[in-house]
């Protein structure tokens, strides 16, 4: 499959809507694709009117059925029991049958694995040796964005001792014709091996490549341990080895079948360059940063390529289905390796990824949800994880486990509190990349206790804004300002509870009240370090302070919302556009979010979200 096939079966399982009425890759992409995300109509889109000669593929992963078909599966639990069985190879086999069949199989198996062939490839139907990414039809995604970001690279790097190669997506932020930024995270291996060749004073050769078979996107974000090659993987989820040429100016391959190739390299001896602000897939814009440039040496291209993008923002968004996808793939290689206690696993599309984290697991002895909980925590991209329930239960539907968990009683004994390595994305704490990290042991048995119910009378709340639906079990949601704390004094002065014998008091923004619970949750997680933010008053009074915070170093950027004017002008065109009913915008409801007309929220300025 490549990526034109790839639009064909779409079109076939009625999941694509091809526009072909103009659409400004500016600004307006984006309002079109978050409104199709977030509702009952999610297609795939692909625009071929955009004012370059390449179409844009976009959402073309958002929903389990794309990722299911880009796999090569009707559904992510037919991959995950593909994956199960790679493990059941591992085992020892019974008899002599069962030996040859495993031979046959760990043969078949070694038929996947990617291959250097000597000629052009299919991306070098095309060379322009004067590379120009204004031919391109990149995107600006969000008001406040820094420019025009490539936000489905497949960056290939080789690592500068042994040659491995790696395949991670690190978006680019176009700074000329021929140079973007290359966003890779101090966590990430592309990051490493820039050390690596600074260390050694050379230059990085570096190809960039979008769109081919869509299993190589899925797999450059796939959490795969460093030194695994990535097109191993996608050898095994399409049957097929990868078939790699090399690139035409620099000393590195790439899978043959791509659309683009944008080669280059990286000079680790220049000034790193300003980067940013980008609306990320945290629903916030991520803040400015100082990254290297990629110098392009060459663009090659496939005849008929097609552009592959995205956007991230606010959830739930098309990397959602990325995240799902490894949460069910590698769950296996967890349950059937390192921990197989470990049944199941739930990463909310509200959790964005890193920021809630459930694990069901099948405990033998007591605290045993600890160490599971320890033993995340130092698993490959789970370093970066901030919020861990750990239960027995099932973890979906995931609203029935919450309800068992409010009831809980004694939340204090349950919690365990620790400190260690944070997204870079993350802006709720005081220090960059480091963060406090919250587990909870949702393990339930026989002997767990429950709070008794009360009533919302047995609870009086004094000049406070808040969210009684789960008064009944000792949960307050309050809606406060920026900055809000509720020490000792304001908790005696405006709560009075003396019925009940553990209140969990949850504050968050004031402007969220009336919002569905899923985007209260967004929003309060991405504002809550739990090393700063958690407290225990009375020993019976359990806080936590997700509200927006501006003092002590600490930075709210604005959520990524598109403007008044983008919205208006999608709304205008709507009909011209498509022929089902005009779907409302999301970033109308969420715009009292924002706080000022720039990428860092600001609270002495009018609100007026337009740009």
């Amino acid at each position: 499959m490549n990526l034109q096939s790839f639009v064909k079966l779409l079109k076939e399982k009625n999941e694509l809507i091809e526009v072909s009425e103009w659409v400004d890759p500016q600004l307006e992409v984006t309002e079109i694709v978050d409104r199709f995300s977030k509702s009952n109509h999610n297609k795939a889109l692909l625009f071929t009117n955009n004012g370059t000669e390449f179409p844009i593929l976009i959402n073309a992963f958002g929903s389990e059925k794309r990722i299911a078909y880009a796999l090569r599966a009707n559904s992510l639990h037919e991959i995950e029991n593909h994956i199960a069985d790679i493990f059941k190879l591992l085992k020892p086999p019974k008899g002599i049958r069962g030996k040859l069949s495993i031979a046959g199989q760990l043969l078949k198996l070694s038929s996947y694995m990617p291959k250097l062939i000597h000629k052009k490839g299919k991306c070098q139907q095309v060379i322009d040796l004067n590379p120009d990414l204004s031919k391109l039809p990149i995107l600006t995604c969000w008001p406040f964005d820094g420019g025009k970001f490539i936000t489905l690279p497949l960056v290939h790097t080789n690592d500068a001792f042994d040659g491995k190669r790696n395949v991670g997506m690190y978006r680019m932020q176009v700074f000329s014709k021929n140079s973007t930024g290359m966003h890779w995270h101090i966590h990430k291996t592309g990051a490493m091996h820039y050390e690596e060749y600074k260390k050694q004073g050379k230059k990085i050769p570096v190809a960039v490549c979008l769109g081919g078979d869509p299993v190589y996107t899925y797999c450059a974000t796939a959490p795969l341990p460093d030194g695994i090659d990535e097109y191993i993987l996608a050898g095994y989820l399409r049957k097929k080895r990868v078939q790699l040429v090399k690139c035409i100016t620099q000393n590195i391959e790439v899978p043959e079948d791509v659309d683009f190739v944008l080669e280059g390299y990286i000079d680790p001896n220049e000034p790193l360059k300003t980067e940013g602000p980008f609306g990320d897939h945290t629903g916030f814009y991520s803040l400015q940063g100082q990254y290297p440039t990629f110098h392009l040496t060459a663009i090659t291209h496939q005849k008929n390529a097609i552009y592959p993008a995205t956007i991230v923002g606010i959830p739930p968004q098309e990397d959602y289905w990325f995240i799902k996808a490894s949460e069910r793939i590698f769950l296996q290689f967890l349950k059937n390796s390192l921990l197989n206690e470990l049944e199941d696993m739930l990463m909310p599309d509200y959790g964005v990824a890193h920021n809630l984290v459930l694990a069901k697991i099948h405990p033998r002895y007591p605290q045993h949800a600890l160490k599971i909980a320890h033993a995340l925590w130092g698993i490959g991209q789970m370093m970066l994880n901030k919020i861990l329930i750990i239960t027995n239960k099932n973890i979906e539907p995931i609203d029935e486990l919450f309800l068992k968990i409010i009831r809980l009683r004694n939340w204090k004994n349950r919690i365990l509190l620790s400190y260690g390595p944070v997204d870079v994305l993350e802006h709720s704490g005081i220090k960059p990349t480091e963060g406090g990290k919250l587990s909870f042991n949702a393990v339930i048995d026989e002997e767990t206790e429950y709070l008794p119910e009360t009533t919302i009378s047995n609870i009086e709340i004094k000049d406070l804004e808040y969210n009684a639906d789960y008064a009944k079990f000792g949960i307050i949601i309050l809606y406060v300002k920026p900055d809000f704390l509720l020490e000792k004094e304001l908790l005696e002065q405006h709560i009075k509870c003396d019925t009940i014998n553990e209140v969990r008091i949850f504050l968050v923004d004031e402007h969220l009240k009336g919002f569905d619970l899923k985007y209260t949750a967004w929003h309060f997680m991405a504002n809550f370090d739990p090393s700063i933010d958690f407290k225990i008053i009375d020993n019976r009074f359990l806080i936590f302070n997700g509200c927006i915070k501006t003092k002590n170093n600490r930075i709210t950027p604005n959520p990524s919302l598109s403007s008044i004017e983008t919205i208006q002008k999608i709304d205008e065109k709507w009909n011209t556009i498509f022929s089902i009913p005009l779907i409302e915008s999301p970033s109308k409801k969420l715009s009292v979010l924002q706080h000022g007309n720039h990428f860092i929220a600001a609270f002495d300025k009018k609100i007026n979200n337009s740009s």
